[in-house]
């Protein structure tokens, strides 16, 4: 297995001086007490608990790179030279019947208000970080477009500057969430895609449930347990004395404490330039989950949904069991390593269960549930998902209770990139890799007719981000298509288990994904033996 090296890497700045290094520490295996740097230790030295996060807070976000010993890299997609999956009852496959462009890759999840997607994918939680905020038009208007669903992630409300709490300390105005649910809801075609509002202890306290549903009139509130970044709450930073104030007055923890006179001392010295504000620990137990999801529900919520984290089995159980017992719309499960906008980078690199053993883990007792005949919820994976065949692969591997997949990071890249193209633009100053395909948007973007034929004049109020978006996701919707109609799956709902083969034994140990030298061998045999 080839781990990353501890002492340097480029989320935190750092790099080693020598290049034989110490495998277990990251340390040099020469260390000078006349270096010059940069390994974290030696940064550390001086800038101490700064080099916990990736940097620099609100430019950029974070993924880790530790190599598990099995992925999903460890699978294949197969195809078929004959036959042909979810056609209309009665017709038999044919070339002209099975173009790819027929593929049907809308998928739904839900109980009773169940909500399509045009694609099976929506985006991670996009929450309080300055990533989020800033590029938010062009990720919820990109989603919008795409008919696919957007999480507004925690904390939004707690640190609005401008929030107004009523007499009891509940939100009664946070200007900050009514922008992104309008910003999404301008675009959303009515029965595609949703924005889920996602709560956290902090957002509990405030009330955001309340406000979100009864003014604003939100139809899916998420419950969070986690995610597959981090095991502790939702962290950002504030460059501001009087900002980490606010919020600790708020009631969230801040670090280091802006009270303290000899941290506010070394915030004016220069040498503290940030704080960090963090959220609690949550704490579930099982009644507790029932009455919050009822509560949700009586509040006027169509839709409860569950995200948990990269948690062992036991936790896992809890999150399916109970979503089980109170039938909610989706549960969402975030594997490690995950993908961030803060996280501490070494609990993101060395903590929590990997995606492919998680999935693994939860079509286990799944399993179980189904033999009983319990309800199953609908479910998504999440955690370092980018590409159509990552789909494919998860949709196939979970079939059929996995109707989607969460992508953080890959669904956020395109609006930093339509709005860099659209800077880049107004300065004259795009570089080779765009300027080679043109200089206007409508030579860039493929898709910027199609969305012109279809919105109008209303395209160029949108900003490029969002067109990023959408031609991402049109990408990922024809790469699929390409994949279902190879592996003869006309529809999402006809993909199975079968459709896959474990490249190494250890894969088919975790998975129970056919070993390649085993998948459809009886089969073989008949037909050479007949």
């Amino acid at each position: 297995m080839n781990l990353q090296q501890p002492n340097g890497n480029d989320a935190t700045q750092s790099s080693n001086r020598s290049k034989s290094v110490v495998p277990c520490s990251g340390l040099c295996t020469r260390c000078l007490d006349t270096c010059r740097g940069n390994c974290e230790v030696f940064k550390s030295s001086f800038r101490g608990r700064e080099v916990i996060y990736p940097g620099p807070f609100g430019d950029m976000t974070a993924g880790g790179d530790k190599d598990y010993p099995i992925d999903y890299s460890h699978l294949n997609i197969l195809g078929y030279a004959l036959g042909a999956k979810g056609l209309p009852e009665g017709v038999v496959g044919t070339p002209d019947n099975t173009l790819f462009p027929m593929v049907d890759t809308e998928t739904e999840f839900g109980t009773a208000n169940k909500i399509k997607m045009r694609v099976p994918i929506f985006t991670g939680a996009l929450g309080s970080t300055e990533i989020a905020r800033k590029h938010w038009d062009s990720f919820a208007i990109g989603a919008a477009i795409s008919g696919v669903s957007i999480v507004c992630g925690e904390n939004v409300c707690g640190i609005d500057p401008d929030l107004e709490l009523d007499a009891n300390g509940k939100v009664s105005h946070a200007p900050d969430m009514k922008r992104r649910v309008e910003a999404y809801r301008r675009y959303r075609e009515e029965g595609y895609g949703d924005i889920l509002v996602q709560m956290n202890v902090e957002d509990t306290r405030l009330g955001v449930a309340e406000y979100c549903v009864e003014k604003l009139g939100v139809e899916t509130m998420e419950l969070k347990w986690g995610q597959g970044a981090k095991c502790i709450g939702g962290e950002i930073k504030v460059d501001s004395l009087e900002r980490a104030l606010e919020l600790q007055r708020r009631g969230y923890l801040v670090t280091p404490d802006p009270s303290n006179p000899a941290i506010q001392a070394a915030y004016h010295d220069g040498a503290i330039k940030q704080f960090e504000r963090h959220s609690r620990l949550g704490f579930i137990d099982e009644e507790g989950f029932y009455t919050e999801v009822q509560r949700l529900r009586d509040l006027g919520a169509k839709r409860v949904t569950l995200k948990t984290g990269a948690y062992a089995m036991r936790e896992l159980a809890m999150a399916i069991k109970w979503s089980s017992n109170a039938k909610i719309d989706l549960l969402t499960i975030d594997g490690a390593p995950g993908g961030t906008g803060m996280s501490p980078w070494r609990m993101m690199e060395e903590w929590g269960v990997p995606t492919f053993y998680l999935q693994s883990m939860t079509n286990e007792l799944i399993g179980r549930l189904r033999a009983k005949g319990a309800f199953i919820p609908d479910i998504a994976m999440a955690g370092g998902f980018s590409s159509e065949d990552h789909i494919f692969k998860v949709l196939a591997m979970g079939a059929p209770h996995t109707k989607a997949v969460c992508m953080g990071r890959a669904l956020m890249i395109p609006g930093f990139v339509g709005g860099s193209i659209e800077r880049w633009m107004k300065t004259s100053d795009l570089p080779k890799t765009v300027a080679e395909f043109g200089t206007t948007k409508e030579e860039i973007f493929v898709t910027y007719e199609t969305l012109k034929a279809k919105y109008g004049a209303e395209v160029d109020n949108m900003p490029l981000g969002a067109i990023a978006v959408y031609t991402y996701s049109d990408k990922l919707r024809v790469g699929l298509q390409q994949l279902m109609s190879g592996s003869r799956n006309m529809r999402l709902d006809t993909i199975g288990r079968g459709d896959l083969i474990s490249l190494t034994e250890e894969a088919t140990k975790v998975s129970g994904i056919s070993y390649v030298m085993d998948a459809f061998r009886e089969e073989a045999l008949k037909i050479i033996d007949a």
